[in-house]
């Protein structure tokens, strides 16, 4: 799609308008909270929720540019509510695969805000959540490490490991209840706002409907490891959101190192922006996985550039909490390790090397 479609699309309009007159001006109050089930309504009744979900059930069926748009505009203008929605967005297709056509439109339509904890399955063969038969359903045993949007969220699509070799992932509510309970939130540095916590299963039952999928665990992971090989969106709209405060502080100081500053970076961003979409666009999402990996490394390098650049600009009110470049600084710091794997850190440490 060409830029003037995509910035035109509906979706995009609806996601700046919320950016620039809900999420932004209140991400200060925010960072310094939790996460308003308010937002996620707000998203919900624009459509974004479900800005990829098929129209059938409810959503957008926009298509991945304009998803991808969506995505920047949300993270650049609050990364905390940004994380809380772009876990929801894992549950509607697995849903709608399993034939759970009455959760995935629940979902799509934002009635029903899902949260995640499966990022543990990356750590095979070790278990941290082991998922035992029982009967026509399963249980499951452990604790689920990282889940975000607890006390926010409707739902959580949890998964777990057997011992045969496969995953099997369900949906139950995303409260306490008999075999679930969560620990205090994490104290965190960034997106603390965001509620994480660890999940402890002490045999959780998932009855035969609550499951969504059962499958080999390395047909999955193959299919897992496509998207974590690229970066997210949220890099950029992180990057380019920092650089343009650093363009307007510059001009409103009469300080033009900081407007050439900022425009030099943001050639640099859209550069390399446009290989990485070049890629998930046009290219086989197996192929040139390598090639992948060192744009994903040069995309987080440069969102850090632009959000130390924003603080050396503000010099040091950049270190007052109300002031919005300590805040895009820690922000980069949480999408340098966000959905990170072992050949994504393996590439980012090369780069920052070199």
């Amino acid at each position: 799609m060409a830029t003037d479609e995509i910035d035109t699309h509906p979706a995009v309009v609806a996601a700046r308008t919320l950016a620039d007159d809900l999420l932004a001006p209140a991400a200060a109050e925010v960072d310094r909270t939790t996460v308003p089930r308010s937002h996620l309504d707000a998203l919900a009744a624009a459509g974004l929720l479900g800005v990829s979900a098929p129209v059938a059930v409810g959503g957008l069926g926009a298509p991945p540019a304009v998803v991808r748009r969506t995505q920047e505009l949300i993270a650049g203008a609050d990364l905390s509510t940004w994380f809380v929605q772009i876990q929801h967005h894992t549950c509607a297709p697995m849903a709608l695969d399993a034939g759970r056509e009455d959760l995935a439109r629940d979902l799509a339509t934002g009635r029903a805000v899902a949260g995640i904890a499966f990022s543990h399955l990356r750590r095979r063969p070790a278990r941290p959540v082991v998922a035992v038969p029982d009967g026509a359903g399963w249980r499951l045993v452990g604790d689920a490490p990282w889940y975000t949007g607890w006390g926010i969220n409707d739902v959580a699509l949890l998964g777990g490991a057997t011992d045969d070799g496969r995953v099997v992932f369900g949906v139950v509510p995303a409260r306490e209840q008999p075999g679930l309970a969560a620990s205090a939130p994490m104290d965190v540095a960034a997106l603390r706002s965001a509620v994480t916590v660890t999940l402890r299963l002490d045999g959780l039952r998932l009855g035969p409907d609550d499951v969504l999928l059962v499958d080999d665990i390395e047909a999955w992971a193959r299919r897992d490891a496509r998207p974590s090989a690229n970066p997210v969106p949220a890099v950029f709209g992180v990057a380019e959101s920092a650089l343009d405060l650093l363009a307007a502080r510059g001009r409103g100081r009469d300080e033009p190192e900081a407007v050439d500053a900022a425009e030099r970076l943001r050639s640099r961003v859209l550069a390399v922006k446009g290989e990485v979409y070049h890629l998930l666009d046009e290219v086989d999402p197996d192929a040139q996985t390598q090639r992948r990996l060192r744009l994903r490394a040069l995309a987080q390098a440069l969102m850090v550039e632009c959000t130390t650049a924003l603080v050396v600009a503000g010099a040091g009110a950049s270190m007052a909490a109300s002031d919005p470049a300590q805040r895009k600084a820690r922000e980069a710091l949480f999408l340098l390790v966000q959905a990170q794997t072992r050949p994504a850190r393996s590439a980012a440490l090369g780069a920052f090397a070199r």
